[in-house]
């Protein structure tokens, strides 16, 4: 009877475990960016709000609009059927990228590639 109680107690605790894995799990699993720090829907965003993605200039961003004209996105993965987009961009760009609701990310105050003047 203890052995089933045991038992009993451990499913309970699995399932709690499990309950707050979900809970706590990174934001761009359910389709978020995982810092916070915003996401652009492929599906709508305009090729300026696609340039603020990492690696996305205004040729892959024109691209992308191109391809989405034909047909929305269905999956983050369809990316790759992108001119210029490879599975090593894709992956940096993946915890930015959604396909549904508001693009959020903003444009970084530091611009890549700019430096601040040393004063004297």
């Amino acid at each position: 009877m203890k052995s089933a109680w045991n038992l009993a107690v451990v499913g309970v605790a699995v399932v709690a475990a499990c309950a707050l894995l979900l809970v706590g799990a990174p934001a761009h699993a359910a389709g978020g960016a995982a810092d916070g720090a915003g996401v652009v829907n492929v599906n709508s965003a305009s090729a300026q709000q696609l340039q603020l993605l990492p690696g996305i200039g205004a040729k892959k961003a024109q691209a992308i609009l191109e391809h989405r004209a034909k047909s929305p996105f269905g999956s983050v993965d369809e990316l790759l059927k992108v001119k210029g987009i490879g599975q090593k961009l894709l992956e940096r760009i993946r915890p930015q990228v959604v396909l549904q609701g508001d693009t959020t990310l903003k444009p970084s105050a530091k611009k890549k590639g700019s430096r601040a003047k040393k004063s004297d």
